[in-house]
């Protein structure tokens, strides 16, 4: 599977909880195991270049990312400005957990390059909520459109170097 199509699932399933989660439905559990089936998938696609333990530490990184992110959107939904304060700067803290990771594996990723890229993601989740919140449905979509542009654009960054450290695998 290309890293583009996991980094868009990542966006997808991301959006379909957030709709899911905000509007209480009861898909929410099944749509949240789907989510996390995509953090797996994104620890496996480094495994032929990283290793088994690699790819298991960035699964576990990216599914602490979707749980915070889970606690994220329960605050901002339950109006909880501490749980929303606490839970925000864990997320964070995540991001920079996920680029230090990945660029001490490759030296051709800037880690100041995938923080920035990944604090953007986490403003276009935000914003998604709070448009969701906010019944601004055209920002809501407009957001996710940026978003899913945005990860793309990542999923490019992590390839570009995978290609560089390892060009024997792509003759």
């Amino acid at each position: 599977m290309s890293e583009r199509k996991l980094w868009i699932d990542h966006v997808t399933w991301t959006r379909s909880f957030i709709v899911s989660d905000l509007a209480s439905l009861e898909d929410k559990s099944d749509v949240l195991e789907r989510l996390l089936k995509n953090q797996e998938d994104i620890g496996n696609s480094i495994k032929p270049y990283y290793g088994e333990e690699a790819g298991n530490k960035l699964t576990t990184l990216l599914k602490e990312h979707i749980e915070l992110a889970g606690q994220v959107t329960d605050a901002a939904k339950n109006n909880n400005k501490n749980d929303l304060e606490k839970y925000n700067k864990l997320w964070y803290e995540n991001a920079d957990k996920i680029a230090r990771f990945l660029s001490s594996a490759n030296p051709n990723y800037s880690e100041k390059t995938l923080k920035n890229m990944l604090y953007k993601h986490l403003e276009f989740i935000t914003d998604q909520v709070v448009a969701r919140l906010n019944k601004n449905w055209k920002a809501d979509i407009n957001t996710c459109d940026k978003g899913e542009d945005h990860m793309i654009h990542f999923a490019d960054i992590l390839v570009d170097g995978i290609i560089k450290q390892f060009p024997d695998k792509f003759k």
